[in-house]
């Protein structure tokens, strides 16, 4: 083959928030917006979104606003795009029984006031038990105030804990969990594998790289294959650190979640009755405890006052986001 052919690389990474605030620019004059709508906002609140989500995004809104009958889209459309991009189209129509949406939303209930408790994570800015997409019969939406790139141990270890915050709040409550907490467990496990064999966050295996990943820049999160070149032994005592990391964090939250039970059980009770609850509900609930939580200020500000910081989380790890939802599933079928 002649040399030079494919000597120059051209990587597009996924836009900040200034090149997700131009996009949508672009996408947005194209449709007549309310006085209301600001993009700079709407750019805050969709970290990790690429271009062609954007446009999904404008496009969503507009669809909304006509079948409202709407001559112009408001911020109410753009906030319910941004959900069906993340969670899925809602599923108001399908039946559930009273024994599993209580159930649905003791889980979605255990991940927000877990998420609620821990520093330096994502703040909690809805908690709804409406099925939205394949299989999900309730989710969290956290949406993080900031881009960032990088990631602490100790926050890893916090976006754990909010992984098992369904499943905790299960056990504490019916001393057995269900099928909804798989797809928790895979996200939890997937990221403290990550943090032994990649990242050297383990004191007993130490700072040092476990895996040999065959993985394209271009094709990042594609879910390529994982080569270890090492022994049995070692393998071993890394399935035994990530076990560990599993135990220690849904000891934490059980624990966590025991402490405020009846904090988790005015939540249950207030988000069966509305569906959905949003973060000044929440904090309301939690403003009537001496000894709950608290969510911080800087959660409430509008994120289109702080265009400064442009550090933002890495997206390596599947997507989710904490901005995707985290959901509990049915026994057939698949979550999220």
């Amino acid at each position: 083959m002649r040399p030079g052919r494919f000597d120059r690389h051209v990587l597009v990474d996924k836009p900040d928030y200034k090149g997700r605030e131009q996009i949508l620019k672009v996408h947005a004059s194209r449709i007549k917006m309310g006085e209301d709508v600001h993009l700079g906002r709407l750019a805050k609140l969709t970290p990790g979104f690429s271009g062609a989500d954007l446009a999904n995004l404008a496009n969503e809104a507009a669809l909304l606003a006509a079948r409202n009958d709407k001559k112009k889209v408001s911020m109410a459309e753009f906030e319910e795009a941004i959900e069906r991009v993340v969670a899925g189209l809602e599923k108001s129509t399908r039946i559930i029984g009273d024994e599993e949406r209580t159930r649905v939303a003791y889980h979605e209930c255990g991940h927000a006031l877990v998420a609620c408790c821990l520093p330096k994570t994502d703040p909690v800015h809805k908690i709804s038990i409406i099925p939205r997409g394949f299989g999900a019969l309730g989710y969290i939406l956290q949406r993080p105030t900031d881009d960032r790139y990088l990631v602490t141990k100790s926050e890893l270890e916090n976006r754990i804990c909010v992984m098992l915050g369904g499943l905790a709040s299960e056990r504490v409550i019916y001393n057995e969990q269900s099928t909804g907490a798989q797809n928790d467990l895979e996200r939890a496990s997937d990221m403290s594998r990550r943090m032994v064999t990649e990242f050297g966050m383990s004191a007993k295996m130490g700072t040092v790289n476990y895996s040999t990943a065959r993985r394209s820049p271009f094709l990042a999160g594609s879910g390529t294959s994982v080569d270890y070149e090492h022994s049995q032994d070692t393998l071993r005592e890394i399935d035994q650190e990530v076990k560990s990391i599993i135990d220690t964090c849904l000891a934490e939250v059980t624990g966590m979640l025991e402490t405020h039970k009846d904090i988790l059980e005015h939540m249950t009770r207030d988000l069966i009755e509305m569906e959905v609850m949003d973060s000044k509900h929440l904090e309301s609930i939690l403003n009537q405890y001496e000894n709950g939580p608290k969510i911080p200020s800087s959660a409430h500000t509008d994120p289109a006052i702080n265009h400064g910081q442009e550090m933002a989380l890495e997206h390596q790890e599947k997507e989710e986001s904490e901005e995707t939802p985290s959901d509990t599933e049915k026994p057939d079928k698949t979550q999220e």
